[in-house]
This record gives C-alpha cells, sequence and structure tokens, in this order.
C-alpha cells in the first residue's frame, strides 16, 4: 500500500510538472490580450481624438458634438457648443486651420493632438488639444467636453481672450498728394481737412463701430471700441486707413501670443480738390447729389451732397440704357422713324410728353427731345426681360463697388406687369430708382466703348477690368445721340465753347396731384416719364417742386477725361438746372487734367 501510494503521488507529481508550462502559457496568453486590449482601447481614443479635431479643421461642428460625452451635451446645447467655437476662432482672427501631427498621450491621462492655427494678427500658432476620452473602448468612447476645449492650447478652466487697440488712423491724401482729412481717430465726427467744408461730403465721417459690421471687424481683430470709416472715402478706404491692430491674445491670465499696433502710410485717394471744389460750388446750398469720376478708370474724382447715398427716379436720364437695350436688340436705328404724337396709349392709358409737347420724327431726334412717346412704346417693343437685363449691365441691381454708397435698383422683370408698367420703367419711372453715382456710371460704360467701370476711391495707376453692358458699336451710337442732346437738344445747357461734351437730361415726376384724372389715368401719373403726366395732368406734375432735375455727361465726347453725374431733388427740368451745373463740374475737370 505504502509503495503504490508512493508510486501514485510521484505520478501525480509528475502530471503536475507537466500541467505547469500549460498553465504559464495561458498567463502569457492572458498578458498578452490585456496588453492587446489596452493598444486596441488606446487606438480607438486617438481615433476619436483625431476625427474630432479634423471635424474641428473643418468647421464640422455637429460632427464633433455627436462625439462629446452625454453628461457634456445635457449641460451644453448645440448651438452654445458651436459658438463657444466660432467665437474663439474670430477672438484668435483665425484664418486657417490645420492638424500637423497624429495624436498621442499626454500628460494627466488626456489624448493630445497637435494643430496649427493660422491667424491674421496674432501669425502662426503651433497648439495642441488636450481632449479626456471616457466610457471605454469602442462606440462607447466618448469626449468629456469644457469650454477649455473651444480652442487649442487652453488649460482647463482657462478661456479664451483678446485685448487690442488700433493704431493712429492714416492720413487721407487727394490724388494730387495733398492731405485731404488727417488727425487720430477719436470721436465721432470728421477729421480735420485743409479743404474745410468743401471736404466734407466726399471725405465723409468717422465713427463707432456700425452693428452691421461689427462681427467682420472684430474677426479682423480691431475692438468694439474702435472708432471706424462712416461714410464717404473714409469709409470706402477704411481698411487700408486703420492699419493693424495690435494686443495679446490670452488664455486666462496667460499669454499665448502677442503683436503691436502698425499704424498705415498715408493712403492716397482719387479725389482731385479742383473738382471737388467745382462741385460743391455748383451744387451750393441745393438738396441734391454730384458725382464726378474718370470714365476709363472708375476713378472718383468729386462727390458732394447725397450723391453717394440717396436714390429718387432717375426719369429720362434711365432712356440712356433703354435706348442701348433698343439698339442692341434690332428694334430700331437711329433713323427709324416714328409719328409725331403728344401721348403714348399704353394698356387704355395716355401717356403724355412733358406739358403735352408733340414730338416724334427719327429715333435720333426724339433722344435729344426726350420724346415718351416714342420710348415708352419702344419699351414695351423691348420687354420687361432685356430692358431689366441691359440695365444690371449697366448696374443696377448691383453693388455699386463703394462701400456704404447706396445700390440702384428696379424690380425684376417677372414684376413689372402690362404695357403701362413696361414703358414707365423705359422712362424711368414706375418703381425704377437710382443714385448719381449710378447714372454717372451709366454714362461712363457708354463713354468708355460699353465697359461698366467699377466705382473706386483708391487710387492706382492700373484699369479695373470693368464689365461689358454692351457692345462697343452700341455704345459709340449712344455717344453720338447724346452729343446731338447738347448740341440741339434738351441739354444745350450743358454746351462748352470749343468742347463736344454728350450727355443727357432728365425730368422725373414725384407724385401724382389731385388735379389728375381718377382710376388708371390718375395711378399712372405717378408712373409716367420725364414729364410724362397723363392726359389731364399737364401743369401740375411738371411744377418745379413736383420733380427731380437730372443730367449726365462726359467730356470731351470723342476722348473722354471726365463724367459727371447731377441729381437736383425737387428743382425742375434737368435741362434747366442740372444740365448748367454739370457744366461747371465738367469745365473744372477738364481744367484739371489738361
Amino acid at each position: 500500500m505504502f509503495y503504490r501510494s508512493v508510486t501514485e503521488s510521484h505520478a501525480q507529481r509528475q502530471r503536475f510538472r507537466r500541467a505547469r508550462p500549460v498553465i504559464a502559457l495561458a498567463g502569457v496568453a492572458f498578458a498578452i490580450g490585456a496588453i492587446v486590449g489596452a493598444n486596441h482601447t488606446a487606438s480607438q481614443a486617438h481615433a476619436l481624438a483625431a476625427r474630432f479635431v479634423a471635424a474641428w479643421t473643418k468647421g464640422e461642428y455637429a460632427t464633433m458634438y455627436s462625439d462629446i460625452d452625454a453628461a457634456s451635451q445635457r449641460t451644453t446645447s448645440i448651438s452654445e457648443f458651436i459658438d463657444a467655437y466660432q467665437n474663439a476662432l474670430t477672438t484668435a482672427t483665425a484664418t486657417r486651420l490645420q492638424v500637423t501631427g497624429k495624436p498621442h498621450d499626454g500628460q494627466d491621462s488626456l489624448v493630445a493632438v497637435p494643430v496649427r492655427v493660422h491667424t491674421r494678427l496674432f501669425g502662426t500658432l503651433a497648439l495642441s488639444f488636450g481632449l479626456k476620452i471616457v466610457g471605454g473602448g469602442g462606440e462607447s468612447a466618448h469626449i468629456a467636453w469644457s469650454r477649455s476645449l473651444a480652442f487649442p492650447g487652453l488649460r482647463p478652466g482657462e478661456l479664451l481672450s483678446r485685448h487690442t487697440t488700433l493704431p493712429r488712423r492714416a492720413t487721407l491724401l487727394a490724388r494730387d498728394g495733398s492731405v485731404l482729412a488727417e488727425g487720430a481717430a477719436t470721436g465721432a465726427g470728421q477729421r480735420s481737412s485743409p479743404l474745410g467744408a468743401v471736404a466734407s461730403a466726399v471725405v465723409g465721417s468717422i465713427g463707432p463701430v456700425p452693428a452691421a459690421r461689427r462681427q467682420a471687424l472684430e474677426a479682423e481683430g480691431a475692438p468694439a471700441s474702435s472708432i471706424v470709416g462712416i461714410s464717404g472715402v473714409e469709409r470706402a478706404l477704411d481698411d487700408r486707413l486703420r492699419g493693424t491692430p495690435g494686443g495679446e491674445l490670452l488664455a486666462g491670465q496667460r499669454v499665448l501670443a502677442s503683436v503691436a499696433p502698425a499704424a498705415a502710410s498715408a493712403v492716397r485717394s482719387t479725389v482731385s480738390p479742383t473738382v471737388q471744389r467745382a462741385a460743391v460750388t455748383a451744387l451750393g446750398g441745393q438738396l441734391g447729389g454730384i458725382v464726378a469720376m474718370q470714365p476709363a478708370t472708375g476713378q472718383i474724382l468729386a462727390v458732394a451732397g447725397i450723391g453717394l447715398d440717396s436714390l429718387q427716379p432717375p426719369g429720362s436720364t434711365f432712356k440712356m440704357v433703354t435706348l442701348s437695350g433698343v439698339l442692341q436688340a434690332g428694334i430700331a436705328t437711329p433713323h427709324t422713324t416714328f409719328p409725331y404724337a403728344t401721348y403714348a396709349t399704353l394698356d387704355g392709358v395716355k401717356l403724355s410728353n412733358a406739358n403735352g409737347e408733340e414730338c416724334g420724327g427719327t429715333l435720333e431726334l426724339a433722344f435729344a427731345v426726350s420724346c415718351n412717346s416714342v420710348f415708352a412704346p419702344l419699351g414695351v417693343k423691348l420687354g420687361a426681360v432685356r430692358l431689366v437685363a441691359i440695365a444690371e449691365g449697366y448696374g443696377f441691381n448691383h453693388e455699386p463697388g463703394i462701400p456704404g454708397a447706396v445700390e440702384s435698383t428696379l424690380p425684376a422683370a417677372s414684376q413689372i406687369q402690362g404695357e403701362l408698367d413696361v414703358g414707365s420703367t423705359a422712362i424711368g419711372q414706375g418703381e425704377v430708382l437710382a443714385s448719381a453715382l449710378q447714372m454717372a456710371t451709366v454714362a461712363a460704360t457708354i463713354a468708355d466703348g460699353g465697359r461698366r467701370p467699377r466705382p473706386t476711391f483708391a487710387f492706382t495707376s492700373k484699369s479695373s477690368p470693368g464689365v461689358t453692358a454692351t457692345s462697343t458699336a452700341v455704345a459709340r451710337t449712344v455717344r453720338r445721340l447724346m452729343i446731338d442732346v447738347v448740341r440741339e437738344g434738351t441739354g444745350t445747357s450743358a454746351a462748352i465753347p470749343g468742347v463736344t461734351v454728350a450727355g443727357k437730361t432728365g425730368t422725373a415726376e414725384l407724385k401724382t396731384t389731385t388735379a389728375c384724372s381718377s382710376g388708371k389715368e390718375a395711378a399712372s401719373a405717378k408712373e409716367g416719364g420725364s414729364g410724362g403726366s397723363p392726359e389731364g395732368c399737364q401743369g401740375t406734375a411738371s411744377e418745379a417742386s413736383n420733380t427731380d432735375a437730372w443730367f449726365a455727361a462726359f467730356a470731351p465726347a470723342l476722348d473722354p477725361r471726365i463724367v459727371v453725374g447731377v441729381l437736383l431733388v425737387k428743382d425742375g427740368a434737368g435741362g434747366a438746372t442740372a444740365a448748367p451745373v454739370a457744366r461747371q463740374v465738367l469745365e473744372a475737370g477738364l481744367q484739371a487734367s489738361s
């Protein structure tokens, strides 16, 4: 028994010895599995961090929000989440974001993702996001989010902020290099100018940041308390006059980056002191606006009154547009003849000529004397679609190119219904609204062979590419007919001895009167053309207080150096009042450029 027992015990020991390597191997396998599992979890955490930061560089905030944990989502709505990231990028003046390396384990069990933030103000920042991954591995893994993750480089509890200031505002120069405006922008109003009050209309004013520009200026680094350009050249060239802000980008109390303010050099504008004086003098105390520019470059030489920021019906100056459309469509030629009449009947309504006068004959003559009974029906033949298209080619329904200047408009073709509406639009009434800048631009387009220049206050030797509004052949024909307007038509008051002037008058009616007939005829009085009252409204509708006077012109007609747009509010007929004003400005411009 003893022997057997010893033998069995020995056998058991042998079996135990043989089993130990198996147990050892199982232990190794368990350890390897634990390591692989840990590495797999780490890999998933890195993948989650990489996805989160990649979405940040693309502004894919909904994707980012889906990767934060439920606890974070309960305390922060998606709109608050998005605002936190967008506000941080604005604070940093960020322009471009990029991931610069792979995720790796960082301090405090965080996953670090290196990034680079390119900014307008603070240069390029090399930073890292430190992300805390919670919830285990697989789909249960999420990011524990806090507002310190709204921008890379922030530590727990830190928020991003900045303190910036603007440098001294740059001196504004005229085109001849003389000072146009100078002094620090320390408050609302106007800076000092050697030209005094003569410069005010064109230089404009400075003041606190308008609400509409606050977000854009904040993204450029300007502090909320900035004094910036509000109108005129101060507004148009504000980006160059402001200089570059300086200050600190802060993570809590820590400075992430800093930069010194940099004042801009003196900025040269297109304004001619000679032409500016002439425009202000010619306008006098009259309510109205004048804009003078170079047709080839679009450089604005002068602005007086409400030349940039007021809209009125352009009246018969709009016939430059209608004539272009008619010629371009081949509906008529300058030699096409039309019956003499005192009115045209559209939709059963009699649309009269100015003061009920009779006119007709060739298209050339009808344009020279601004004959509504010819141009209103021509507008109907052209149709709303083509009429609106040619007007938009000339700049209507488009930003004028000068920051702060108003946009001139007319309705969409689908909203111009019936013959009366189309005919009224064709003679610059109905719902057509234009600024003096716009009608100067129309004349400049004709002067420059059908290419619409982009108006600018920025002095440069390069011409803007412009937009083709009509063909060179059409523009040349319209120019020839505009010469006839000044030689023998309604614009003879703009004639300059020894200089060929091309121009177009306009007399836009502002309202109907109780003396008009009722029904359609009374309704159309408001929509009539230049002096175009319905029958029964003559006399009342043509009173000076009920009409705006317009004139648009350029000279010398065959080699244009200056174009002028004039609007005189409630001042009678364009040929009688606006044309002489334009002549004074044209003469000054020709003298200055000789």
